[in-house]
């Protein structure tokens, strides 16, 4: 019997990644070796704990899960990446993937489908789920909309909020108090017509502001 995949649980939900660890321990193919509450976490234990796929949120605190990801890809851990988020737009599915995502699933998909696709990742294929595969080709079809005039700071702050940093850490990357940055962000919410952050990230998405 070959060994089961090794998998890091990357989340900030406890009672999610609970659920998860459960399901995937009741199949003798995978084994949850290591979770992390953030993207600082998981790149901590991808440093001195064994993984074949990180199992990766992009919503967590202190670091997100798109810089995380952008992290690991950059220190060329060997492992394979499977997003399992909330958001199933176009923008994120295509943004996600072009970073260097093995596979994108919606954390409601089909347990079976979950483990589909953790074998697909972990044998070097992508993988994408029929829903992600039709936002992408919504995305071919319809393109990109049109871009706000931001300021570059407004941009600097955009790109911040929607990795998951806090504003006091916004504050200090950019040597500015937290007032200022909590205006910057009222003002993003305005200009952007926003209420939420999902819509923040999902424009900076749209946009190709992540950089």
């Amino acid at each position: 019997m070959p060994n089961p995949i090794k998998i890091l649980l990357a989340d900030d939900h406890r009672i999610l990644r609970t659920g998860l660890k459960l399901l995937l321990s009741s199949q003798p193919d995978f084994k949850v070796v290591a979770e992390a509450s953030d993207g600082y976490e998981a790149l901590k234990k991808l440093e001195s704990i064994p993984i074949d796929v990180v199992l990766l949120d992009l919503s967590m605190p202190l670091m997100g899960g798109l810089a995380c990801l952008r992290e690991i890809k950059k220190r060329k851990y060997p492992v394979k990446i499977l997003v399992l988020t909330m958001y199933s737009e176009q923008q994120y599915v295509k943004e996600v993937m072009q970073q260097g995502a093995d596979g994108y699933l919606c954390k409601d998909t089909l347990d079976e489908e979950l483990f589909r696709a953790l074998h697909t990742v972990r044998a070097g294929r992508r993988y994408l789920g029929e829903r992600e595969t039709h936002a992408l080709l919504n995305d071919l079809i319809d393109g990109p909309r049109e871009n706000a005039a931001l300021s570059v700071r407004e941009q600097e702050v955009l790109q911040y909020l929607v990795h998951g940093y806090s504003l006091a850490v916004i504050a200090e990357k950019l040597h500015i108090s937290i007032k200022t940055v909590s205006t910057y962000k009222v003002r993003l919410m305005q200009k952007l017509n926003c209420t939420t952050k999902s819509e923040l990230v999902d424009y900076a998405l749209r946009q190709h502001l992540l950089g």
